[in-house]
């Protein structure tokens, strides 16, 4: 009875190895779908090279290269890190950081204005946080009256 329950643990086991490895298997014939949920001619055969591969003692790995090797790197699911990827791989980092170079870029030129700088090399010294503060009261404009109902009705008023 112990040996029949190992037994049927060891093939439950050795079953969840394979499915593990055929869902990151992908089907030559569908293209989409992973060798696991395709019932494609191929896929079953597939499938049952991996369970031989498993009954041969192979490693994960060495089923691996095995497919790769006999299909091709698009067969994996997951393909290798090198030159030729290395561009699909590095291009959301890429525009990522170029994305946040450019806001921190517009940040800094909104907080630096132009007559302050133009200030500065005039006089060869930084302006103090207080004659900033004057002349950028000076130079921006007060924000618009807010126009809600009752400035509506005050100016209508006032006619």
């Amino acid at each position: 009875m112990e040996k029949r329950d190992e037994d049927l643990k060891k093939s439950q086991m050795l079953d969840a190895r394979a499915r593990n490895i055929s869902h990151n298997v992908r089907c030559t014939e569908c293209g989409s779908q992973s060798i696991e949920d395709s019932q494609a001619d191929v896929a079953i055969l597939l499938r049952q090279l991996i369970r031989d591969e498993i009954g041969a003692g192979k490693t994960d790995k060495e089923i691996y290269s095995k497919l790769e090797d006999e299909f091709g790197e698009t067969v994996l699911y997951a393909p290798k890190f090198d030159m030729q990827t290395a561009a699909l791989w590095l291009t959301p980092v890429l525009i990522a950081g170029g994305t946040a170079a450019g806001l921190v870029y517009s940040k800094h030129r909104q907080r630096k204005n132009v007559h302050i700088m133009a200030l500065d090399l005039i006089r060869g010294v930084s302006l103090t946080p207080k004659e900033r503060v004057a002349i950028l009261d000076v130079l921006i404009p007060p924000p618009p009256p807010p126009q809600g109902v009752a400035s509506r009705l005050r100016r209508w008023l006032n006619r």
